[in-house]
């Protein structure tokens, strides 16, 4: 009778140990979305302004930059980056990307064609030049990923 009781309890214990495990990994992936699903491949573009502000969250660290359109007109563009520890390695930062910090962004527009865009590179006024990482599947393999294989 003990086995009995004893293999119900373990076999209650992997169900439930899968159930948070599933749990957390709908969760995760939830919150977290591939490239392919927000932005397009095809719609290349380079934003070129003052940056407005920095939000330094996770999962990706979102840059807001008022570029000018082809009529005349500005239009603040959200950005998004590699999250914010994977830029704090590659050289950017709070201090790097101040207000009125004029960059040049090559990214690649939203689907929704919405003013958000996906950062590749971002260019700073002297000339540095820094990847800001993919959102990862289904990101354009262009060999700006230093990552890329």
């Amino acid at each position: 009778m003990s086995k009995h009781k004893s293999i119900n309890s373990k076999t209650l214990s992997l169900v439930a140990g899968a159930f948070l495990l599933l749990t957390a990994l709908s969760n995760s992936s939830w919150a977290h979305h591939a490239f392919g699903a927000e932005f397009d491949p095809n719609r290349p573009l380079v934003l070129r302004g003052p940056v407005v502000k920095v939000e330094w969250v996770n999962p990706h660290a979102w840059i807001h930059l008022e570029a000018t359109e082809e009529d005349g007109s500005k239009t603040v563009w959200m950005v998004e980056g590699g999250t914010p520890n994977t830029l704090l390695r590659r050289g950017l930062n709070k201090r790097s990307l101040k207000p009125g910090t004029v960059i040049v962004v090559d990214g690649y527009q939203s689907k929704d064609r919405s003013k958000r865009a996906n950062g590749r590179d971002v260019t700073f006024e002297d000339g540095r030049k820094l990847f800001m990482g993919s959102s990862g599947i289904g990101a354009p393999k262009d060999g700006k990923d230093p990552n890329e294989r």
